[in-house]
This record gives structure tokens, C-alpha cells and sequence, in this order.
């Protein structure tokens, strides 16, 4: 058999490379694992991540990381005069605004907390306050030290939870929440102790007896203590200034339940783990 001369092998080689990097043009939806879509005219990969080209002349584009993109969907039509500002060519110089929308139904934050909450038995006024200290209800936020999400999980913990990805909203709020519950149970629903733990970690409460002497952990409870009892406050007030009804509205996720009642003590930590569960 003739073997092929060196000129044929690079026409093949430059062959290949011209296939498999040839834009793939079409009017589609990119679906994002944490649900959230990009409508695009065209797209390519460029290393690790997809370029989005969100206009038909290329001139404003978003890179979004391979891994994170689902799937790929045909986009739906839109009236025109539905079609959003980003679909039209940018003037004046003026970038194009990025396209992201969700074009499925998703549930709200509220909801997602509502949800874990029930089902772990916590105030959502809680774990709230919890995601507000941590994330600042950032879905994406991922600290220094590598806490990811909403709830702000360690990889670990995540994989011992089973959260396949931190960055989804509903895994994310659903991981940190059980840790949480384990947490004041471990502490016996001593809620600062819990706290300190939930951002120290159990290895150091258990090595100083307590909230660690850190200013950043003492910070942290202080924080999410604070926002908490507001919110209960805030509750109270609305309640008293409300007219009389016939039905009363009840907790769907109490803290503590009858079977844990808060732990005894005259320590300031214990009276703020008391006035953060609404016994004060």
C-alpha cells in the first residue's frame, strides 16, 4: 500500500482541526445547571469554556464554563415585539446586555428554604439568616478558604451530604440545612453552639469547650443571631398591630420541638441561643 507523503499528512491534519473548530451556529438555549438559560445565535468552545454568541453579527458573546451547561435546546419564538434588547445589534457602541433568563419555572428562595426547612424541623427565618451571614444569598459565592453556594459547603461536607453540585440552589439549601439540624443536635439545640460550629467546624467547639476565640466565628453567631431575633421581632410587631382573626397562622418549622427543650443555663451564649429560638 502507498504510504501517504508528509504534504498529505498535514492537509489532513490542518483538515481536522478546521472541522472540529468550526463554530456551531444555530438560534438555541444553552440550559445551566443551576437551571438559568442563555438564548444564543451561534457557539464555540474555546479551551474550557463555551463562548455564547448572543447576537448574529459576534460582536457581544458571554463565556460560560463547559461544565456547568446541562444542555442545549432549540429557543422558542418570540413575538417581536417580545424580542429582547440583547437580540438586537448593539448602537452606538453600547455593549449588548447578557441574555440570562429562566426559561423554566423555578422556584423561589423562599420556597427552596421553606421546603429544607419543613423537613428538617428549622424556623426558615433561620436558615435564612444563615444563608444571608454566609453567601449574602450569593448562589455562586465561593469563599477563600473554598466554601461554595448559598450555604457556603466544604467540598467534603458537600460529597458527605450528597450534593452533587453546590452551586444548585435547591441541593445547596437542602445540604446546609440537614448539617445544620445535625449540628443542634449534636449541641443539644444549643443554637450558638451550633452556629460556631457551623462555621468553625465540630473539631474546634469540642477543642475550646465552646464558641472558638475567634473573631471572625464570635462575628459570624453575632451576626446570624442578630438577623434572626429582627426578624422575630419584626414578627411580633406585625402580629400585635394586626387585627384580630379567628384562625392563627402556625410555624410550619419550628426550632425546637417539645421532645428538645432549650438547654438550661444563666451564660450569655445560652440566653442568645434562647432569644435567637424566640423563648425570650
Amino acid at each position: 500500500m502507498k504510504r501517504p507523503t508528509s504534504l498529505q499528512v498535514l492537509v489532513a491534519v490542518i483538515a481536522f482541526v478546521a472541522i472540529t473548530t468550526i463554530p456551531c451556529c444555530a438560534s438555541d438555549v444553552a440550559v445551566l445547571k443551576n437551571g438559568f438559560s442563555i438564548r444564543y445565535e451561534r457557539r464555540e468552545v474555546v479551551g474550557d469554556v463555551t463562548r455564547l454568541y448572543v447576537n448574529a453579527d459576534g460582536s457581544s458573546y458571554v463565556d460560560v464554563p463547559t461544565a456547568e451547561i446541562e444542555h442545549f435546546e432549540a429557543a422558542p419564538e418570540l413575538p417581536a415585539s417580545d424580542v429582547p434588547p440583547f437580540a438586537k445589534n448593539a448602537k452606538d457602541g453600547a455593549p449588548a446586555a447578557t441574555p440570562t433568563f429562566p426559561l423554566r419555572p423555578q422556584p423561589s428562595l423562599a420556597d427552596v428554604v421553606n421546603e429544607a426547612s419543613g423537613r428538617y424541623r428549622l424556623d426558615p427565618d433561620l436558615v435564612t439568616s444563615v444563608i444571608k451571614a454566609e453567601s449574602g444569598f450569593n448562589v455562586r459565592a465561593v469563599s477563600p478558604k473554598g466554601a461554595q453556594g448559598l450555604m457556603q459547603l466544604m467540598p467534603g461536607t458537600a460529597s458527605q451530604l450528597g450534593v452533587p453540585n453546590v452551586f444548585d440552589p435547591q441541593a445547596n439549601v437542602e445540604g446546609g440545612t440537614k448539617y445544620l439540624r445535625e449540628l443542634l443536635e449534636r449541641y443539644n439545640f444549643d443554637l450558638v453552639k451550633a452556629l460556631a460550629a457551623y462555621n468553625a467546624g465540630p473539631q474546634r467547639v469540642e477543642q475550646f469547650g465552646g464558641v472558638p476565640p475567634y473573631y471572625e466565628t464570635r462575628a459570624y453567631v453575632a451576626r446570624v443571631v442578630r438577623d434572626f431575633n429582627k426578624k422575630k421581632v419584626a414578627q411580633k410587631t406585625g402580629a400585635a398591630s394586626a387585627p384580630t382573626r379567628t384562625t392563627s397562622a402556625k410555624t410550619a418549622a419550628p426550632t425546637r420541638s417539645a421532645e428538645n427543650p432549650p438547654k438550661a443555663g444563666s451564660s450569655t451564649r445560652s440566653r442568645r441561643s434562647a432569644a435567637a429560638n424566640g423563648s425570650e
